[in-house]
């Protein structure tokens, strides 16, 4: 299934450019993902609850619902080039803004507007991957970028976390906000549009924003969205509260509990290229049954963690590489299964279609579980949480199954 306009392309090409969409992509996580590890370090500068402290990712994913629509359907029409550098500049500009500021209903609304930028970056490299592999290498190009998401969240653990608690987060979280924007600035620079997609955006800028509607009538499109609501949420749960889990409940230094979460991240990373290889390899591009296994898995950990009140650092550490390897692993499957359900030239409208539905997951779920946490005391009730989140995933997951084998399976007259 080779795309005949890339015939004269070098072989090296796509995997050079998938690089460029990995920078831009590691770069808008290590700013915008920066909220969860430096929950704690805001939350104390402003005396902020644990429902409030959730509500700053709460806030992010927001933003990204509000834009993953828009950013879809104008890189359908216009393509990835352009927009890289505008929504880096975008995340960067309004969290450069917010570390100006102490009143925790603006930094909401600036952390809101980076999020718009945040979330335009998954169907704008999305759209890359789509036209530049092939369905054999999808996968895995698919998963190799969505590490950058995993990555960048796990430098912010890494780097920003400390460094915020030595020089205080705001000098800190402005200064990787310029390195964003000029990270931004030098994928546009360097990054080309497939010539394949070129052509293609001639002629769909017209019909992109009436092809939407359809979307919602993809019962397909929707199971998928509604796991992904569940999977997105938890995960931004475990980035959020596991720092404070392990340093609250658990008793474990600030510098051992922010290596949790960046073990987490790292176990996610490596989870996204394998998930993606094992989808390609092992199931032949069928990601329904690996998403089945990352929510069982995330299940199994989730009750693991519930129940963990007294555990030392290092036995922590393989129940959060399982945890991160599964909850932060899914990503790139989910990308792949909400672009693939579509007619390739509607793949950035149909992944910022699902980002905007699964976002929904990241601002209730963080809150609440806060909230839950507020209310009675213990982190267990949280995580218990989260383990019944994924019994309904498995459950959608599970329908979503069964509709691609009876869709697959030849429908027989009856004889007479």
């Amino acid at each position: 299934m080779t795309n005949p306009m890339l015939k004269h392309t070098p072989a090296s090409e796509p995997w050079r450019m998938l690089m460029f969409l990995l920078l831009a992509q590691l770069l808008v996580a290590f700013v915008g993902r920066s909220v969860a590890p430096l929950g704690i370090l805001i939350g104390s500068d402003l005396e902020l609850s644990k429902s409030q402290i959730g509500m700053l990712p709460a806030a992010l994913f927001l933003g990204q619902t509000i834009a993953a629509v828009p950013a879809g359907m104008l890189t359908d029409a216009y393509g990835s080039r352009r927009l890289l550098g505008a929504a880096a500049i975008c995340l960067g500009i309004a969290f450069a803004a917010a570390t100006q500021l102490g009143h925790f209903a603006l930094l909401l609304l600036l952390v809101a507007i980076g999020g718009a930028g945040y979330g335009s970056m998954h169907p704008i490299t999305n759209k890359g991957i789509m036209y530049w592999f092939t369905l054999e290498k999808r996968g895995t190009a698919m998963g190799i970028k969505q590490t950058g998401v995993t990555a960048g969240a796990a430098l912010a653990g890494l780097i920003l976390l400390p460094f915020g608690a030595e020089y205080g987060w705001r000098p800190v979280l402005l200064g990787a906000t310029i390195l964003l924007m000029l990270g931004g600035i030098l994928s546009y620079l360097l990054y080309r549009d497939p010539p394949e997609q070129t052509v293609m955006q001639k002629t769909s800028a017209g019909a992109t924003f009436k092809s939407m509607f359809p979307l919602f009538k993809n019962k397909a499109l929707m199971l998928v969205s509604l796991s992904a609501f569940g999977l997105s949420g938890s995960q931004m749960a475990l980035n959020t509260y596991l720092v404070l889990f392990s340093h609250e409940k658990l008793g474990i230094s600030l510098f051992l509990s922010g290596l949790l979460l960046v073990i987490s991240e790292v176990s996610g990373s490596a989870g996204r290229i394998i998930w993606g290889v094992a989808s390609d390899v092992l199931f032949r591009g069928n990601r329904v049954p690996v998403l089945l296994i990352i929510a069982i898995l995330a299940a199994l950990s989730s009750l693991g963690v519930a129940f963990a009140s007294q555990a030392a650092f290092w036995e922590m550490v393989p129940l959060i590489i399982l945890f991160g390897f599964s909850l932060s692993g899914f990503n790139g499957i989910w990308m792949n299964l909400a672009s693939e359900i579509v007619p390739r030239e509607q793949s950035g409208l149909s992944s910022g279609f699902s980002l905007s539905l699964g976002s929904l997951g990241v601002i209730a779920v963080p809150p609440l579980f806060g909230f839950m946490v507020d209310r009675t005391g213990s982190f267990a009730i949280g995580w218990l949480f989260i383990a019944a989140i994924m019994l309904f995933v498995i459950a959608m997951l599970s329908l979503l199954a069964v509709r691609e084998k009876r869709n697959r399976k030849p429908i027989k007259k009856p004889g007479f």
